[in-house]
């Protein structure tokens, strides 16, 4: 029997006592209890006794059935072997929206351990069939240009925008419009959500005006799947790549010092944040690698793929 991770079972949260015998009177933890019942039925549902789960997953049948009870606080480690146990993921365990119904989980099935080739197919059919694809006929004549702070979305924006004589817009500038105050105080006075709501409102406002026009938009756009898939919907993303230490060395050319007065570790933050969003940036329509080359160089670069695009 596992005695360190029976030691972390035994601790029980507010509404119970040590020894894992619930208070009278007292309630329990709601997000302890809705485990508890996920915990109970996903047993029954495998048709698997209580010490026989306890077994697999090397917990005391006493503590395990604390946690059905909900008065028992897991670790996240013994979560993983209940889990085990049940023959689940830690997800299905925990409760994520996937867990929801059984079509969730018989359509997660399906897609496990599929290839992201896989994945980008059954997302284009899903979007056809459930008619959310994209079927803007002007979505060729709108380019959105992602990727990080400093990879030239801006300036080459503009410079496209003039080449092809068409509207060019910052997203981040129309956020600020809309909100009446700059990107950074939406984030310090109303938070993060607030600010993702400004920028899918932004962006749908832009996609409503504008049927030809170049758009640079914020780096962490890709980090709000719906405002992404609006984004992958109405326009031809390019993804503008470059080097870390090239998105580095251009915010700092733009006098702007905050990334490294922000952190000793700022380069290796900044490669973690380009390596979290690769697999998004990478889901656009195009990609110009703007490393090593000149403004002019990057220019053409973009001009020929947003033309081609665009079908000039």
């Amino acid at each position: 029997m596992n005695e360190h991770v029976d030691a972390v079972l035994a601790t029980a949260p507010e509404g119970g006592t040590g020894n894992g015998v619930a208070v009278a009177g007292e309630a329990k933890n709601p997000l302890l209890a809705a485990l508890g019942d996920r915990v109970r039925n996903l047993r029954a549902q495998r048709g698997l006794t209580r010490k026989a789960v306890a077994l697999s997953a090397e917990v005391s049948e006493r503590h395990l059935a604390n946690l059905e009870y909900g008065i028992g606080n897991a670790s996240i480690l013994v979560l993983q072997q209940v889990a085990g146990a049940l023959h689940c993921s830690l997800a299905e365990l925990v409760g994520d929206v996937t867990t929801s119904s059984p079509e969730w989980l018989l359509i997660r099935e399906l897609l496990e351990h599929r290839s992201e080739a896989d994945l980008r197919r059954v997302r284009v059919a899903l979007g056809e069939m459930l008619g959310t694809a994209s079927v803007d006929p002007a979505r060729h004549r709108r380019i959105a240009l992602v990727g990080l702070r400093g990879a030239g979305k801006s300036t080459l924006g503009q410079m496209l925008a003039e080449d092809l004589e068409i509207p060019f817009i910052e997203l981040s500038r129309e956020i600020e419009k809309l909100a009446g105050c700059s990107v950074r105080e939406i984030h310090d006075l109303y938070g993060t959500n607030a600010y993702r709501r400004y920028e899918r409102r932004a962006l749908e406002e832009a996609v409503q005006i504008y049927s030809e026009v170049v758009i640079a938009t914020p780096g962490g756009i890709v980090s709000d799947p719906a405002t992404f898939n609006e984004l992958l919907a109405h326009c031809t993303t390019v993804w503008l790549q470059a080097a870390p230490e090239e998105h580095m060395g251009r915010v700092a050319a733009q006098g702007d010092t905050r990334p490294m007065a922000a952190s000793k570790e700022a380069m290796e933050d900044l490669r973690r944040i380009l390596n979290g969003r690769a697999a998004f940036y990478s889901k656009a329509d195009l990609s110009v690698d703007t490393s090593g080359k000149t403004l002019s160089q990057s220019f053409q670069a973009l001009r020929g793929v947003a033309r081609q695009a665009m079908n000039i």
